[in-house]
Formats: C-alpha cells, sequence, structure tokens
C-alpha cells in the first residue's frame, strides 16, 4: 500500500455559470444580479482539482461534449495537472450548472445538468479498472448514475484501495453502498436527508455519523459549514474546527475543496485526523475565493495557512 499514491476520482464536469444576487427570483419575476461568472465546476471535478493542486497525482474519469465547455474542461485539467481519462462526445453537450450565490453572505443554490456525464456508466469504470486498482485512494459522488459509483467502489474495495464516498447531491442510497465505504463524507443537509433527522447540534451529528457506522460505513465525516466537522469511527469521535482564512465571499466550492484536500493528505499517509485538518484549511481559503474550481488553493497556501492558524 506505501507505494500507492494516485488518487481516482469518478465524477461529472459542469460548466459553472454564477450568478449573484439579493436573493432568488421569484415565478415570473425578472431580478438584476451584481455579478456573473463562468468556469469549470461539477464536484467530481471540482474535487479532482482541489486534489491535484494541494498536491496529490490525480486521474480523473468522466465524460463532456466536443464543445466549448468540453474545451474549457480538458484545459482546466492540464492547468491543474489531472490526468484526464475523459471521454468526448458527439452530440451531447458537457454538463452545465446554474449558480445564484447571495451577494451577502456568499450561500449558494445550485441546478445542475449533466450533459455527457449523465451518461457515464459501468463501461466507463471498467475501461479504468487498472488504474482503480492501482490507486491510494478512489473516490466518488452522486452526480453520475449511481450503478457507476457502486461499480467503482466495489472494484476499489476488493483491491484494498481506500474508498471515499461523498453522497452528493443528496438523495437515497441503497443499503449496499455503505460497506464499500470506508470513509462517507456527507455535508450536514446530506447526513439529515440520509439517517431522517436534522443535523443541526453537535449532538444530532455524532447520532447521524453513528447511524452510518451502523449502516456498515468505516468511517463518518459530516462537514458541518463554519462550525467544522465532525469525524467519528469505531471508539472515536472528534469535532475539528474550521480554518478561517479570511472573509467567506462564496461557499459553492468548500465541500468539494475539503473532499480535494483530505484526498490528497490520506494519499500521502496522513493519519485522518491530520488529513480532515489539512481539508478544513484547504476548504477554509476556497471559500475566501469566487468560484468553485478556480477557487481551489495551491498545496504552499493550505500549509501556510495551517502553520497560522
Amino acid at each position: 500500500m506505501s507505494d500507492r499514491k494516485t488518487i481516482v476520482i469518478l465524477g461529472i464536469f459542469a460548466a459553472d455559470t454564477a450568478y449573484k444576487a439579493k436573493r432568488l427570483p421569484h415565478i415570473a419575476e425578472t431580478l438584476i444580479g451584481s455579478g456573473f461568472s463562468l468556469g469549470p465546476g461539477g464536484k467530481g471535478s471540482n474535487q479532482a482539482i482541489a486534489a491535484a493542486k494541494a498536491g496529490g497525482q490525480v486521474v480523473f474519469i468522466s465524460r463532456v461534449g466536443n464543445d466549448p465547455f468540453g474545451d474549457m474542461a480538458l484545459a482546466a485539467y492540464a492547468a491543474a495537472g489531472v490526468k484526464a481519462n475523459v471521454m468526448r462526445m458527439d452530440g451531447v453537450s458537457t454538463g452545465a450548472a446554474f449558480i445564484f450565490v447571495n451577494e451577502d453572505n456568499g450561500d449558494n443554490a445550485i441546478i445542475v445538468a449533466p450533459g455527457a456525464a449523465g451518461l457515464i456508466g459501468i463501461e466507463d469504470v471498467d475501461a479504468n479498472r487498472a488504474e482503480i486498482e492501482a490507486a491510494a485512494i478512489f473516490m466518488t459522488q452522486l452526480e453520475q448514475p449511481i450503478e457507476a459509483a457502486i461499480h467503482g467502489l466495489t472494484i476499489a474495495k476488493k483491491a484494498g484501495v481506500t474508498t471515499i464516498f461523498n453522497p452528493a447531491p443528496a438523495q437515497v442510497i441503497p443499503d449496499n453502498i455503505y460497506p464499500l465505504c470506508d470513509f462517507i463524507v456527507p455535508n450536514e443537509v446530506e447526513a439529515a436527508g440520509i439517517v431522517g433527522h436534522p443535523v443541526d447540534t453537535e449532538e444530532q451529528a455524532v447520532r447521524a455519523a453513528e447511524t452510518l457506522l451502523q449502516r456498515g460505513a468505516k468511517t463518518a465525516i459530516i462537514t458541518l459549514g463554519g462550525r467544522g466537522s465532525l469525524y467519528r469511527t469505531a471508539g472515536h469521535s472528534e469535532f475539528i474546527p474550521a480554518v478561517a482564512a479570511g472573509k467567506v465571499i462564496d461557499t459553492t466550492g468548500a465541500g468539494d475543496a475539503f473532499l480535494g484536500g483530505f484526498a490528497a493528505a490520506l494519499a500521502e499517509g496522513r493519519a485522518p485526523i491530520d488529513a480532515v485538518r489539512f481539508a478544513s484549511a484547504t476548504a477554509g481559503i476556497a471559500v475566501t475565493r469566487p468560484g468553485t474550481a478556480p477557487a481551489m488553493p495551491a498545496r504552499a497556501e493550505i500549509e501556510a495557512l495551517l502553520r497560522s492558524a
């Protein structure tokens, strides 16, 4: 295991179209916004770029269209040093996302249309089986079809690869997925949806994490926004505070920054709790910048923040 370093991530790319305004419009209403940006996004893609910028060796498995947004994806991977095992498809558009960002506090709401990445299937995973089996980490989420995610986790688990599952966006997940998870990492909203009760207090977070362990996950990490995160595994529970790096501008990519940083730290052999601290610093920097993938910090920035904290 010690010679394994690679992080293989299965997920989608979506071009993020982000609009800043005071609030979301009502039906049939038009609002004047205060800002717009276009850039690379998609949970898996963001996590891949975050992990690579944090120092990881990353392979990203996905599909994009043969269009300008697909070009944007491949340019982003080249710039970040991500190995792109990405199929380009004719006649299908690349994924795209509508992102509302509250101009006052950085809160967000998102609609994502996966496009070509919505066609990711078991065959995409099988085509990358050798890289998954040789990896240190395999990570996936739920923006692509769940069958592909389960297949990837199954291959990785059988090969002794550490698995990270980000159950996002929130949806009902089958019971057979939990035992495939060395780490299951939902945010507080996703965790609440999965366990069926609110995750507003520390006590509720601990109860939710314990439920995830009882269903078969080895370790649960619940991210709690500005309150930090809860790490829980058999016999150990710990709240890790958020690491502030300045004024919060945009929380859109915070979870992806956290997961990318966590995977990078874990792949190089850091203890899980230390990896969570590294992840918290990664997210702490990302939320002080606009956008998702473009907001991901470099390794040196993360290390500097951890030293100062």
